[in-house]
């Protein structure tokens, strides 16, 4: 086995012919970095200026010196270097210095480039020791050192071979990425180089093998070591214990442990601990680890940075997030300074609770500690301001990875493309692609499935199949993930029969659907009423043993249900017998809900009876199906008895069981007793939703007329459906038309009398107003509602900011603005983007850039320069041909990556 490792490594490590890449300029001028126009390639008596003047005390600060070296190409600089091959120590600090300062030298590749023009000058000596800077270089990053591998290989055929002490670094850089595989490689060339392995070798190559679970191969080298005369010492057991820690065998590693200790053993020290520790946690023994946390201060060695770090990372994994922040204070009290994994842990965690702002207070704690965040770090933060919808303040922490020289990989701009997405701005992710070439990366899978999620949410169908497309050119292949996206995204749109199209392109692919996929297809069928085609997809699910769960089933019973054909509904719970499915509540809820709609209210209780004898108890929506069904057939009474009866049966009311005797008085004509429940559900802690006061502006609407919208609207109400919301669309849409200004007014005045707060019918009356286009008294609502000290809901502001923004009515929209602004309101990104567009487009500059600095005032942003790019990218309009061109740019780039044969 460790031979056919050889093989594969030295292959693998045999160089690629790659294009130079030559990025497109930036999308953000403020950040790209041109060439200066009057920079031109040292000459021949530059070189000789250069070599005086490194030849000085303190020439990395001279000033003249950067500037004719800005633009040194790698052959240059190794004539500069050739020049003083006398003093080996100043080729190495040019070398090290010119990497920094020239543009050409700047990336790993060219660095590569520049150590074989000094070895093709016989420059030996410089060589092994800017070797030995590489490997040091490459300390976090696997790929560069591999490239520097591979290139150390070219090496060989032209007779150069590595010395000892480059061996040597090279199998403790390999030791600290945890490459096993390739730190046995570097041994086998060290011993056919004729080089006597030492102990510290060893030491690095046991620790290599053991990171990586290679513990066989671990002792194998550990045999070794014994017999050529060393001792085993505290290092080589500990590597020993991590690699059965990395296998699981926390027996073993025990064992290793307890030989430690015993009294001629090498005493465990700090990392010993620290590592079983890692292994405990691992493993999910947490009171176990903190044990030994606890026995390891007991014998003297304190835990140290890594190992509160550990346990600290254990307990933000099972969500014990104070927990954790109590054992970070333990660590502080006790003089152990967190390191940036620390924080960037507790960081992530945050983040993944949505405690966005304890997360930023965490990275800043870090910076003043003098801790500098590293990409982990950003990315975490990144995607949590993300996940939460704020692109600003996730774009400020770009520039400032940009200004710290830490450089974006491609999850931090995927980070930011699925931020984007979040706000429903696709384009602008896709843009974002553009910054992606000009960093020198290419968008990944990753990168085209959220552009496809983006655009398929947005019903964006056509530019989705675009994205997808170019994917697909670049010989990227479409997953799982990107076609169960587009096959839910025709779905919604009522495409099933495209979406089958897509189902078989991903069988062709030999793409296995899963049951996420076809359940989202049978949904789009159902939802078209193709049950027959649902039927035969099943089937299909059935020969691929897709069938995991009762979801399906209850799909298609919920569809058989509704439609009355309780016939079919009884055989489909057969065939789920049949394959050994076991009904949920859910199941027996739409079945409950299919008898309700026959009338046949009494066969639903003995169905409850049923559930109970089976060990399935009812749940809040069982009861709610019950309440509606007696609705329907006029129990109104018996329903409300039933309501009331509820939390003696351990269960507490929803809003939708409260909604449907609303609704039910309401249609009665009985207002009061509807508004009384409504008072109940209040005081249950339920506050009340769209449906309840749409259900209640009806009754005052219907109270007002004879005759016409009366007898529509309780036809819509005794059809309502409980889980479809066409008809509460429909029924909601019809009450705003008919309605009054005064009937939304009277509906307030009884809200504020019996329940108090009137936030949430405020903006439900708004947004049902914009729904039907009277534009003018929505806003008129808002700036009362504002007025009276109520926050309106975000989506109401940005649909009343857009109404009038295209209707370019700005001096409204910068009003309403103002005062929801002034009042201490947070607008949304689209309001700040749709009216900072329309005032530039109007030539409102000032009023534009005002409105800027409120938006950066919001998202707290310190460092309004840098942000300032991004800002203009976001309100800028779309272009649709910059999207196309953008894909055609980044197949380019895959193009030119791709080596040469």
């Amino acid at each position: 086995m460790l031979i056919h490792t050889h093989r594969l490594l030295k292959s693998c490590f045999k160089p690629s012919h790659v294009h130079k890449r030559h990025p497109p300029a930036s999308m953000f001028s403020s950040t790209s970095c041109p060439s200066p126009p009057n920079q031109t390639v040292p000459t021949s008596l530059n070189v000789h200026q250069i070599s005086d003047l490194i030849s000085e005390p303190n020439w990395e600060q001279c000033n003249r010196l950067k500037s004719l070296v800005s633009h040194m190409p790698p052959h240059v600089a190794s004539t500069i270097i050739a020049h003083h091959s006398s003093n080996v120590e100043l080729g190495v600090r040019f070398f090290r210095w010119v990497c920094k300062q020239s543009t050409y030298c700047y990336d790993f590749h060219s660095r590569i480039h520049l150590l074989k023009l000094i070895l093709l000058r016989n420059l030996f000596v410089v060589a092994h020791k800017v070797i030995v800077f590489l490997i040091k270089e490459c300390g976090n990053g696997e790929d560069e050192i591999l490239k520097l591998m591979g290139a150390l290989e070219e090496m060989r055929e032209i007779g150069f071979r590595l010395n000892y002490p480059s061996y040597s670094i090279l199998l403790m850089c390999l030791a600290k990425l945890s490459m096993g595989q390739s730190a046995f490689f570097v041994y086998r060339r060290m011993v056919d180089d004729g080089f006597l392995v030492g102990i510290v070798d060893y030491k690095s190559i046991v620790n290599a093998l053991c990171k990586n679970a290679f513990v066989q191969a671990a002792e194998m080298f550990l045999s070794r070591i014994l017999k050529v005369g060393f001792h085993l010492d505290v290092h080589i057991c500990s590597s020993l214990l991590l690699g059965s820690c990395r296998i699981g065998d926390l027996k073993e590693a025990f064992r290793v442990f307890d030989v430690m200790s015993e009294q001629d053993g090498c005493n465990p020290n700090g990392v010993t601990y620290s590592i079983l520790i890692h292994g405990l946690c691992e493993a999910g023994e947490i009171e176990e680890a903190f044990r030994l946390k606890e026995e390891m201060s007991e014998k003297g060695r304190q835990p140290s940075t890594r190992t509160y770090t550990v346990l600290i990372k254990a307990l933000c994994d099972m969500g014990l997030t104070d927990k954790a922040l109590g054992l970070l204070d333990e660590m502080v009290v006790k003089g152990c300074k967190p390191n940036d994994h620390t924080y960037t842990v507790l960081i992530d965690r945050l983040c993944g609770e949505g405690k966005i702002q304890e997360a930023n207070g965490m990275f800043r704690m870090m910076s003043k500690d003098g801790l500098f965040p590293g990409i982990v770090t950003y990315n975490a933060l990144i995607n949590g301001y993300c996940k939460e919808g704020k692109v600003v303040p996730a774009f400020e922490l770009l520039s400032g990875m940009e200004r710290r020289n830490c450089r974006p990989s491609i999850r931090t701009y995927n980070e930011l493309m699925e931020g984007l997405c979040i706000v429903n701005k696709p384009y602008k992710a896709m843009l974002l692609l553009g910054r992606v070439i000009d960093n020198g990366l290419l968008p990944d899978r990753v990168s085209y499935n959220i552009l496809i999620d983006g655009f398929c949410k947005g019903g964006q169908l056509r530019m989705a199949f675009d994205v997808l497309k170019s994917m697909e050119a670049l010989g990227l292949e479409p997953d799982g993930l990107t076609c169960t996206t587009v096959i839910d995204g025709l779905c919604k749109q009522r495409r099933p029969e495209e979406a089958n199209g897509v189902l078989g392109l991903m069988t062709k692919k030999g793409i296995p659907p899963d049951e996420v996929t076809l359940t989202a297809l049978i949904d789009g069928y159902c939802k078209i009423g193709e049950v027959r085609t649902a039927y035969m997809l099943f089937e299909r699910m059935v020969d691929h043993r897709c069938l995991m769960s009762p979801h399906i089933f209850n799909l298609f019973l919920d569809v058989l249900s509704k439609q009355t054909r309780l016939n079919e509904t009884n055989a489909m719970v057969g065939k789920m017998f049949k394959y050994g499915l076991v009904p949920s509540i859910v199941t027996y809820t739409i079945l409950i809900d299919g008898l309700c709609r026959v009338g046949r209210t009494k066969d639903s209780f003995n169905m409850v009876e049923l559930m109970k004898q089976g060990g399935c108890l009812p749940n809040v929506y069982t009861y709610t199906v019950v309440i509606h069904g007696l609705c329907l057939v006029g129990g109104v009474e018996e329903a409300h008895a039933l309501l009331f009866k509820m939390p003696l049966l351990g269960l507490s009311p929803n809003h939708i069981t409260y909604t449907i005797l609303v609704q039910a008085h309401v249609k009665a004509g009985r207002l009061d007793s509807a508004i009384k429940i409504v008072s109940s559900m209040v005081r249950d802690g339920i506050q009340p939703d769209n449906r309840i006061y749409h259900a209640l502006l009806a009754g005052f609407v219907m109270s007002g007329k004879n005759e016409g919208p009366l007898i529509s609207f309780r036809d819509v109400l005794a059809k309502a459906s409980l889980t479809r919301k066409n008809d509460d669309d429909y029924f909601a849409e019809r009450v705003f038309r008919e309605m009054d200004i005064s009937d939304a007014f009277e509906l307030l005045d009884k809200i504020k009398e019996s329940v108090g707060s009137t936030m949430e019918l405020h903006n439900s009356l708004v947004m049902g107003l914009c729904k039907v286009g009277r534009m003018l008294e929505a806003g008129h609502l808002v700036q009362d509602m504002v007025r009276c000290g109520l926050v309106p809901d975000k989506s109401v502001c940005s649909l009343i900011i857009k109404h009038f923004c295209d209707e370019k009515n700005f001096d409204y929209c910068l009003e309403f603005m103002n005062l929801i602004i002034d009042n201490g309101f947070t607008p949304s990104m689209s309001c700040y983007c749709s009216l900072i567009l329309g005032l530039r487009n109007e030539g409102k500059v000032q009023e534009a850039q005002r409105l800027v600095y409120d938006l950066f005032r919001d998202a707290n942003i310190e460092e309004k320069a840098a942000v300032s790019p991004y800002i203009d990218f976001l309100v800028k309009e779309d272009e649709p041909f910059e999207f196309h061109e953008l894909l055609k740019q980044v197949e380019q780039m895959y193009q030119n990556e791709r080596p040469v044969i």
